[in-house]
């Protein structure tokens, strides 16, 4: 099965670990990933104050990959939605998308609406399958204890998604889990934001949604977090700390993203899953997972 392999901005300068776990797992379940040089930002920072400057970078993106014959397999929630939803509109406005081609064909530009863009973890779910997944387990994560935060984008605008899972009671990143042998843990007010979209707009109002949302996980009894997208864990990770000294509460909740805790049952090694590269430290997470 082959994609290409959509990046969008914050992964490569903030969530190398992301990339690095997901490129790992593929390469043991025959994905193969396709760089398209080209790929720019998917459009969705910029749609709030210019959505017809948004669609046409997803447009232009959508039209790199049909110029290869590929579907997108993106990481980023964000990003997936932003160019599922472009894709959508071009192929059910048939005015949006005649006045999208005329200002892509400035840059040589058509689009046709051959490809599909998939989040890297309903590619796991309905093209991988979960007994292939099972199949390559090596190590069993009975023991781990995984509280999911599922986020805004994952499932939204639920009319792109064509019926995958449920926005309001969303199970397919668990079943995934459950496929390699973890406990998930159910928490209070799960379905809340982490408070990234306030971030720039208001700090202190978006650190209180984080702090809480990580107050209810450890009160759950979870050994870590599990995510998909890569602003989410900016907002649970990289400023847990910061989250800590300011309020006086200790977390300490690592949190991994998808493929990082696939990689842990596939017996991929600490560097290989960049486990290293996460803020909270995984080094005890990673003893529970031995035990």
């Amino acid at each position: 099965m082959k994609y290409s392999l959509f990046l969008g901005c914050t992964i490569p300068a903030r969530s190398r670990n992301y990339e690095l776990s997901a490129r790992a797992i593929a390469s043991r379940l025959d994905l193969e990933f396709v760089e398209i040089e080209d790929f720019s930002c998917c459009g969705f920072p910029l749609e709030a104050s210019d959505e017809m400057g948004a669609i046409l970078l997803g447009a232009m993106n959508l039209c790199l990959a049909e110029e290869k014959g590929l579907d997108i397999c993106a990481l980023c929630s964000a990003c997936a939605s932003m160019l599922t939803k472009t894709a959508y509109h071009l192929d059910h406005d048939q005015k949006l998308r005649e006045r999208v081609n005329r200002e892509l064909a400035k840059i040589g530009k058509e689009y046709k609406g051959t490809v599909k863009v998939k989040h890297f973890a309903r590619i796991l779910l309905e093209d991988v399958g979960l007994e292939r997944i099972k199949k390559e387990t090596k190590r069993d994560l009975k023991g781990l204890r995984v509280a999911t935060h599922y986020g805004c984008h994952y499932l939204k605008p639920s009319y792109i998604y064509e019926g995958f899972d449920d926005p309001q009671d969303a199970q397919t990143l668990e079943l995934i889990l459950e496929t390699v042998g973890v406990s998930n843990i159910q928490y209070r007010r799960k379905k809340d934001c982490c408070g990234g979209p306030v971030l720039l707009s208001d700090e202190e109002v978006a650190l209180r949604v984080t702090e809480e949302k990580l107050r209810n996980v450890r009160e759950a009894g979870a050994d870590c977090m599990n995510l998909v997208c890569p602003f989410c864990s900016l907002m649970f990770d990289a400023n847990q700390k910061g989250i800590e000294t300011k309020s006086g509460n200790e977390f300490n909740i690592p949190v991994l993203y998808l493929p990082q805790i696939i990689g842990l049952a596939m017996g991929f090694s600490r560097k290989e899953l960049g486990l290293n590269l996460n803020s909270v430290s995984t080094k005890e997470l990673e003893s529970v997972v031995e035990a």
